[in-house]
């Protein structure tokens, strides 16, 4: 560069200022080959300098260029580096046509969402309230043999929905919350809270604190069947309900068994699990609660063994019972297919 710099400032110049000026975009560069290209008198030959000016000039951008490569990535690399795995946002691994309108699976190793439709949408869950009731039942540490007996306050009369168990009949508190939870026998779960301690009124505020210990932003219950359409909730909140409900070894063992047998009145009464997957060949299921209401639809929470992982299943408002069970078996047939 500087003997071609020298061989220019012997020869001199002409007023038209060369390309390789141009190239040198200002500067102490440009100032200098601007100074060396001036006009003088003599100067008719500095073309045949202009070549090794040239090729110095473009070897001195390239060498700079190059020197700040590293600092400023181009264009097309930085697209490449925000495309790559790594920097992407994890999106939601399964798409599945399912049928409920609102659905999240979880992966409960690693808390990953595997599959998510409107799960953040607020709507009515129906009996999922009862795993809730149950744990604020189980919270209070109340004496499961304690004499329970069902009154007239405890029938239903919001939406007059069919009941096994009469007025008057008597059972232990363990009886009726192994009937809350497995049959989702409403008149036992009114007399889970209005035999808490307070009654009613003592239910619903240790209700609440139970929401507000989970974290229950957009959860809402009033009532402890779920018979209400103002037990309200989100498909995702009904997954950590249902995680902080599988921490109950009482709650995980009454859900989790195709059928058992409870003393009613003296006498032994067989109770059947509402959700027909549960006992099924082929299928580990942890914990298990259904739920229907008009309001609601069809609603399944479930925690299920994926090969060796645990996952939970929330579907609510399925069409109809067999759209509920086909969604959760096409769930669990694509979860089968994923990598470990």
């Amino acid at each position: 560069m500087a003997l071609a710099l020298h061989a220019l400032s012997e020869l001199g110049g002409s007023q038209t200022r060369p390309a390789v000026a141009l190239a040198a975009r200002g500067g102490d560069l440009l100032r200098r080959v601007e100074r060396l290209l001036a006009p003088r008198p003599q100067a008719t030959g500095w073309k045949l300098a202009l070549p090794a000016l040239l090729i110095a000039a473009t070897s001195f951008v390239v060498q700079a260029g190059s020197r700040n490569a590293p600092d400023t990535p181009t264009p097309a690399a930085q697209t490449a580096q925000a495309a790559t795995p790594a920097e992407a946002p994890a999106a939601p691994q399964l798409r599945l046509p399912v049928n409920a309108k609102h659905v999240v699976v979880v992966d409960d190793a690693t808390g990953k969402v595997l599959m998510a439709r409107d799960a953040d949408a607020v709507v009515p869950i129906a009996s999922l309230t009862k795993l809730l009731t149950a744990m604020v039942v189980l919270d209070a540490k109340l004496d499961p043999n304690e004499k329970l007996r069902i009154t007239s306050d405890d029938v239903d009369t919001l939406k007059h929905s069919r009941s096994r168990v009469r007025v008057g009949t008597q059972m232990s508190r363990q009886a009726a919350l192994e009937m809350a939870l497995m049959e989702s026998e409403n008149r036992a779960a009114f007399a889970l809270a209005r035999t808490f301690p307070g009654g009613d009124a003592g239910f619903e505020k240790a209700m609440q604190a139970k929401i507000r210990a989970l974290g229950l932003s957009r959860t809402s219950i009033t009532d402890p069947t779920g018979l209400s359409p103002a037990n309200t909730s989100t498909a995702t909140e009904m997954a950590a309900i249902t995680a902080a409900a599988a921490r109950y070894g009482e709650i995980e063992r009454i859900t989790s068994v195709k059928k058992a047998t409870v003393p009613v009145d003296g006498r032994t009464r067989e109770l059947h699990n509402t959700n027909r997957l549960v006992g099924a060949k082929g299928w580990n299921i942890l914990l298990s609660k259904t739920g229907y209401t008009e309001e609601a639809g069809r609603c399944l929470a479930m925690r299920m063994m994926n090969g060796k992982r645990p996952v939970t299943v929330v579907l609510l408002d399925a069409d109809g019972s067999a759209q509920r069970l086909r969604d959760a078996a096409l769930i669990r047939k694509s979860l089968a297919r994923q990598p470990a």
